[in-house]
């Protein structure tokens, strides 16, 4: 076997996360040195394949050349292998301890109530869940799969749509039936207290609107009390104080027991969607690859579920 010629290592991981920040300072908080340092490693890097990575800009911001944008890619790639078979040499042989990391509303009305159907499709998988509202990092934190909440445009990620989010309003089968003012179609809301979200992610669809996309005028959609969460803007709501806001995603198992119902059909596709990713290095590993398929599973029965 010819012998390797690699770069120093130290100089591939100042050079990919200048890349991808085109900052130098930004890299150098992230690899802990200081941006003098990830300059002199570029340099190195540079001077050894005796061609510019970076072009300096008068702004003394810098842009990646047209070899830059094409190493640094294939860097990227490397360093994510080379970051997957290094936490894998590091478990223990028999460890399936798998950790997920996704919202804290998906993790507790989603996720959670159905771990018991995967303990017992994979009783050799354990799952550690994680909950934040800040984008996973598989480089630099202890996460193997994540749930996210988004538009599904994430670069260097093996991605799979989970679930399409829909809004459509509920209540309780008392609030449905009111004698004075039953909820019979959208514009019948003008009676009724609206029960707010403080929404935990930008663009989530809110009353103001689902009305306008409904076509209903004459609603005042800022009046009602608001909660942080949406499980108690579902508890207010099935307990008749009103009408709130729910998604196919996160209703849990209200509708099913009869705690809350739908007043009407016209529902509101979200902007934004459920997805399931990884790094493309890991995604084909046999954990991570069972877990995927059974959300996938999961989430295909609920759809097929809420079908009429």
């Amino acid at each position: 076997m010819s012998r390797r010629r690699l770069p120093p290592l130290n100089a591939l991981r100042a050079f990919e996360a200048a890349a991808r920040h085109l900052n130098f300072e930004k890299a150098g908080d992230e690899i802990a040195v200081t941006a003098s340092a990830v300059g002199q490693q570029i340099k190195a890097l540079e001077a050894w394949l005796g061609r510019p990575l970076f072009t300096r800009l008068p702004s003394k911001g810098v842009a990646l050349t047209s070899l830059g944008e094409r190493y640094a890619a294939s860097v990227t790639e490397v360093l994510d292998v080379l970051h997957e078979a290094t936490v894998r040499a590091l478990r223990p042989d028999q460890s399936r301890v798998l950790t997920v990391s996704t919202i804290p509303s998906f993790a507790s009305a989603w996720l959670i109530p159905r771990l018991g159907s995967l303990k017992k499709r994979h009783p050799e998988l354990e799952i550690r869940v994680s909950v934040s509202m800040a984008r996973t990092d598989f480089v630099r934190e202890d996460v193997d799969v994540a749930i996210r909440f988004g538009k599904g445009v994430y670069p260097g990620l093996r991605t799979n749509l989970l679930m399409e989010e829909t809004f459509f309003p509920v209540c309780s089968a008392d609030l449905l039936n009111d004698p004075e003012h039953p909820l019979r179609e959208p514009a019948d809301l003008v009676h009724h207290t609206l029960l707010h979200e403080i929404a935990e992610m930008p663009d989530y669809v809110t009353w103001a609107h689902w009305l306008a996309a409904v076509g209903v005028k004459g609603v005042d959609a800022t009046r009602g009390p608001s909660f942080s969460h949406t499980f108690l803007a579902l508890q207010a709501a099935s307990s008749g104080q009103g009408v709130a806001l729910a998604t196919n995603v996160l209703i849990g198992d209200y509708l099913e027991a009869g705690r809350l119902v739908r007043p009407f059909p016209q529902e509101v596709k979200g902007i934004n969607q459920y997805y399931v990713v990884c790094p493309e290095a890991a995604a084909d590993r046999p954990d991570i690859a069972a877990f995927r398929a059974w959300l996938l599973d999961e989430a295909g029965r609920q759809t097929a579920r809420a079908k009429p």
